[in-house]
């Protein structure tokens, strides 16, 4: 049996290969976390869209199908600034859309789900049920809330898509810094949706935070197989987070029409803020290419637009249309395989010491 592969991040967490099932809000399940965790990696879920209760939920219904660690993810933006005039107008842009399938966009919108940063009951949550790992995205809490979570003996963890924003999660105490790179399905963790975005590929952030920082970093976007495991350890990473790799997986949540589009062999990814009001790369479809048109409106805040998106999105499901989904997937889509959880992590560590070997025999 090959030797495991240890760093001391998988050391800490007590895991027995350097994988990470990334926590992708809708898409993760108690079931996938589970299996995906009992196959030696660290399972996630992401709450982030949830409320409180469900959350508490979803970790007790993990907790059942496995005794192994496994972590949960919450978003840290700020909250949405209403702004009825923009929402309006983004209404009537997508309303000829709607009336394709028989529908009528809302009258209004809200904002969908909360933020960590005032989410008091979901703080609540994590401090009583103590999930061995707590991811951010789209920032960091207040240092009250890091300090409460640590207090509790939690493992904090936090994307940066730059080498600022992960000395700032370093400064802030948390353990370990996913770096995110522009490769990456699903939202765009900055800090700051309207800074300058360097859009730092998984490589280039990978190998500046190993060198920048002292905390262990976690490489993600773009990693589909055991080759570009090893890649990223290599460039410093002491584990590497897979999402879109999870989501063929008969335990996530992705209906039909996702886990076809994730074998087509013309799938192509994006970047787009028209789905949620953030920018996330997803499988190109209808939505993105409204929000790229020249008479497209301002796209209301983050959550906000999510509401008009997953309206949009209902209305065409109910007619058999999947052309406004919000499949997000990263930029090595076409890799995909559909294997169950526990499978695939075995799949994974094994790619991993073949490419691992691969590489010392061209060393030697």
């Amino acid at each position: 049996m090959p030797a495991r592969i240890r760093t001391p991040l998988t050391e800490r967490l007590g895991i027995s290969t350097p994988i990470i099932q990334a926590p992708m809000a809708g898409v993760t399940t108690p079931a996938l976390a589970a299996a995906s965790a009992n196959a030696g990696a660290l399972g996630f879920l992401g709450v982030g869209a949830m409320t409180a209760p469900v959350a508490r939920k979803a970790i007790a219904d993990t907790r059942a199908l496995t005794q192994r660690p496994f972590g949960v993810n919450v978003f840290c933006h700020r909250p949405a600034v209403a702004n009825a005039a923009v929402e309006a107008a983004w209404l009537s842009y997508l309303a000829p859309a709607f009336r394709e399938f028989g529908a009528e966009p809302p009258t209004a919108l809200g904002e969908i789900y909360k933020t960590f940063v005032n989410d008091d009951a979901m703080l609540d949550v994590f401090l009583e049920t103590r999930p061995a790992v707590v991811g951010f995205h789209f920032g960091l809490p207040d240092a009250s809330r890091i300090r409460a979570l640590r207090d509790a003996g939690i493992y904090l963890m936090a994307s940066a898509t730059s080498v600022e924003e992960a000395l700032r999660i370093q400064d802030a105490g948390i353990d370990a810094i996913v770096a995110q790179g522009y490769e990456a399905g699903g939202h765009r963790g900055v800090f700051d949706p309207e800074a300058r975005d360097e859009r730092l590929g998984t490589f280039a952030l990978t190998r500046l935070l190993a060198r920048r920082v002292d905390v262990p970093v976690v490489a993600a976007g773009g990693i589909m197989d055991g080759a570009g495991i090893a890649a990223v350890l290599a460039l410093g990473a002491q584990a590497a987070q897979l999402g879109t790799a999870f989501v063929g997986c008969p335990e996530s949540s992705a209906d039909a029409a996702f886990r076809a589009a994730l074998t087509d062999t013309r799938a192509v990814t994006a970047m787009t803020a028209a789905i949620s009001g953030r920018r996330a790369r997803g499988l190109y479809n209808r939505l993105m290419q409204l929000g790229e048109a020249h008479d497209s409106p301002a796209v209301p805040d983050y959550p906000i637009a999510y509401d008009a998106g997953k309206a949009l999105n209902a209305a065409a499901k109910a007619r058999g249309n999947s052309d406004f989904a919000a499949q997000w997937a990263g930029q090595a889509v076409r890799l995909s395989r559909a294997l169950p959880a526990g499978e695939l992590v075995a799949v994974l560590d094994t790619e991993l010491q073949e490419a691992l070997r691969g590489l010392g025999a061209l060393a030697a």
